[in-house]
């Protein structure tokens, strides 16, 4: 089925643009952003007694991750990150030369 959905076509350019930039913290900011997305985290207890938390629904709102949704996308982004890595040692930005 070879297909990628659009967002992820968008986050995988950006990333490459700014590793072609040298721009490595904004790399790392959009393969955050890939990778666990903004989804809420739930931080402690969720459901107390009979009420539940007023900010629940956010919990599950629709930024859930793209890494987690398969095996096969999940490797093919973490390759990203190794690629990442490998451009940041072979060309580091000018501001280290």
């Amino acid at each position: 089925k070879r297909t990628l959905e659009q967002d992820i076509t968008i986050k995988l350019c950006n990333i490459i643009q700014h590793c072609k930039g040298r721009h490595y913290v904004k790399a790392a900011d959009e393969y955050l952003l890939l990778s666990i997305g903004k989804a809420a985290w739930p931080m402690g207890v969720t459901m107390v007694g009979i009420h539940e938390r007023s900010s629940r629904e956010k919990i599950f709102s629709q930024d859930v991750a793209h890494i987690l949704n398969d095996e096969t996308q999940r490797k093919f982004i973490q390759s990203v990150k190794r690629l990442m890595s490998y451009s940041q040692n072979k060309y580091p930005p000018d501001s280290f030369t």
